[in-house]
């Protein structure tokens, strides 16, 4: 862990960058006034490669900072996220500080848009899903002079703060446990893919274990649209049409695991002998299923209270160092979707 210091970027750095006077750069940045499109473009690519961004609090308080910690993720359409908010949420409510939330649906660069207003209004932290960020979003948060805590991931070079599990790793030991059991024709489905940074290092893990023991993977499916059981049920029974000698079914989450279960079960398959299944997340939603689903449970909730507490931390006490790392440890639960070996 090191310790940083930062100076705030300004007006004045900006305005050296570009070429362009104080007065104008101020223009450009608040869409005031008549500036020419090229000084306009000029200002703007200089701001964006210097991670600059203007401070719409400036003057109002002392400190400069806001008591909100800005926590950015990519959805809120699944049963993934709000249990890493219920984390942030129970930790910081015995502190001044309060989490609001920004949502990127994936995108690079709605998650670039969302950051540069979060960050305009000078919140005491950022809490953002994720390592893979555009070079404009890296250089707002390296600049930002606050706590940043990048989660979910630890597959990657953090920013600062890092706190989550190995998703490579959690590939490798969901296909350990599939090989041990036996089964040979395997295919994986995913959604959000390729946008799904964690889910594609779960299947590159994944795969490169099969490698080892000289499997390759008999089909896959991969649905650039969220999650959801229609979904499972559909890439399910397209993948079994496409490929019906496989015997194992793979999935990137445990909501489209649910509804290729679901479909299998209607289908009268003898699961898990004709067909072996496993998810990713450890959902609640699985308690209600007629098979407990395999899966991996993937720490959400210790990864909000996590990261909370490390920009708690360094707010109470701003010469805490930099860089802190927590991998977590994921467990797998078997169910009843995967044979005992």
């Amino acid at each position: 862990m090191t310790t940083r210091t930062k100076r705030p970027l300004t007006l004045r750095d900006v305005s050296e960058a570009s070429g362009v006077s104080e007065m104008t750069v101020s223009r450009v940045l608040r869409n005031k006034g008549d500036v020419s499109e090229a000084t306009r473009i000029k200002v703007q690519d200089a701001a964006k490669r210097l991670g600059y961004v203007p401070n719409k609090i400036a003057g109002a308080l002392a400190s400069q900072r806001v008591n909100l910690v800005a926590v950015i993720i990519p959805s809120l359409g699944n049963m993934v996220f709000p249990e890493v908010l219920s984390g942030i949420s129970e930790t910081l409510d015995g502190t001044d500080l309060q989490p609001v939330v920004g949502v990127t649906n994936y995108m690079p660069e709605k998650e670039e848009k969302v950051l540069f207003e979060m960050l305009s209004w000078r919140p005491s932290g950022v809490i953002i899903a994720g390592l893979e960020h555009t070079e404009a979003s890296r250089a707002m948060l390296t600049q930002a002079d606050i706590p940043v805590v990048e989660i979910m991931d630890v597959d990657g070079e953090a920013i600062d703060a890092n706190v989550g599990i190995s998703h490579r790793r959690a590939g490798r030991i969901i296909a350990e446990e599939i090989l041990k059991a036996g089964y040979k024709r395997i295919g994986f489905l995913g959604t959000k893919m390729p946008l799904d940074h964690r889910a594609r290092k779960r299947f590159e893990g994944f795969t490169q274990t099969l490698a080892k023991s000289g499997i390759e993977i008999a089909d896959q499916e991969f649905y650039s649209g969220g999650s959801a059981l229609a979904k499972g049920r559909e890439m399910t029974q397209a993948m079994l049409e496409r490929t019906p000698e496989i015997d194992f079914l793979y999935y990137s989450n445990d909501m489209i695991g649910a509804g290729g279960l679901l479909y299998l079960l209607e289908k009268g398959v003898d699961i898990p002998n004709q067909i072996g299944l496993a998810g990713f997340n450890g959902v609640e939603l699985l308690d209600g299923l007629p098979r407990q689903l395999a899966t991996m449970d993937a720490c959400r909730r210790d990864i909000g209270q996590k990261a909370a507490e490390i920009i708690a931390r360094r707010n109470a006490d701003p010469s805490e160092p930099e860089g802190e790392r927590i991998e977590l440890s994921p467990t797998v639960s078997l169910g009843d979707t995967l044979r005992r070996s």
